[in-house]
């Protein structure tokens, strides 16, 4: 009897594991990649953008300097702990749009909608080495509360050091898991994808469909990708690698549609 036992054990972990595996190749975007649900006009879409600090956010937003608010009706923004430039950059950018929309429109636009998330960083500059795998566990834990939707309604404040800080309009329905992430280079880019593929991978509620992530890889990376970009690639984690240099083209490391700054 402990033989069959040890050998039913053994039949049940093995078929979890390869279970396991299969559900993992179905949802890694590089192994098998899906096209979006299509989606009816007017249907509110979230963004998610992730900051990184100084190059990196002002590339981020060059890159969205053409985003049309009535595409994407809600923006969430993620930036490290410490990082004030980034989320004031956000605030500024959030202004601009609704300054145009106004012009654009010619009378008072319906108030554009957005939020600015603070998670812990996933390593700080000289932190030892043997430290980083708590730090981005913390990061990675916060990464699973801030995907999900919107929680608060309260006025945007610029203390970033609040959990969680949005500015919506009165009566707006509540948001699900982003449509779309976008990133290009901070390494917490990698652990919230890696939070995203976690809950579609647990087929969480309301998960299906969404959090389709666009990697932009960094201007400066000529010849190379950046650490983030190389783990991102080699697991297959992106619906979509961007490359802004023809020759990483060319390697296979990505797409090139032209320089996007």
């Amino acid at each position: 009897m402990p033989a069959i036992s040890y050998v039913l054990a053994a039949a049940v972990l093995v078929l979890v594991l390869v279970s396991s595996f299969l559900r993992l190749l179905y949802i890694l975007p590089a192994y098998n990649p899906t096209k979006p649900h299509p989606r009816p006009r007017g249907q509110p879409t979230r963004l998610l953008v992730i900051l990184g600090s100084g190059g990196h956010t002002s590339e981020m937003f060059s890159l969205l300097r053409d985003l049309d608010p009535n595409l994407y009706t809600h923006r969430s923004y993620i930036v490290s702990s410490g990082d004030s430039f980034s989320a004031s950059k956000a605030v500024d950018f959030e202004r601009a749009l609704e300054t145009k929309r106004r012009h654009e429109q010619g009378t008072a636009p319906v108030p554009s909608t957005y939020d600015i998330s603070v998670i812990p960083r996933a390593r700080r500059i000289h932190q030892p080495l043997w430290t980083t795998p708590v730090s981005s566990l913390r990061c990675l834990v916060a990464c699973f509360t801030l995907l999900g939707p919107p929680r608060t309604k309260i006025p945007w404040r610029s203390d970033i050091n609040q959990h969680r800080t949005e500015r919506l309009a009165p009566g707006t329905p509540p948001h699900t898991y982003p449509d779309l992430i976008i990133a290009n280079g901070p390494a917490t880019a990698v652990l919230v994808i890696a939070a995203s593929l976690l809950l579609r991978f647990l087929k969480c509620r309301g998960t299906e469909g969404k959090m389709r992530t666009i990697y932009v890889e960094s201007w400066a990376r000529v010849n190379s990708l950046s650490l983030s970009g190389r783990i991102l690639v080699a697991c297959g984690m992106v619906d979509r690698m961007l490359v802004q240099w023809e020759d990483l083209s060319r390697k296979g490391l990505g797409d090139f549609i032209g320089a996007l700054i």
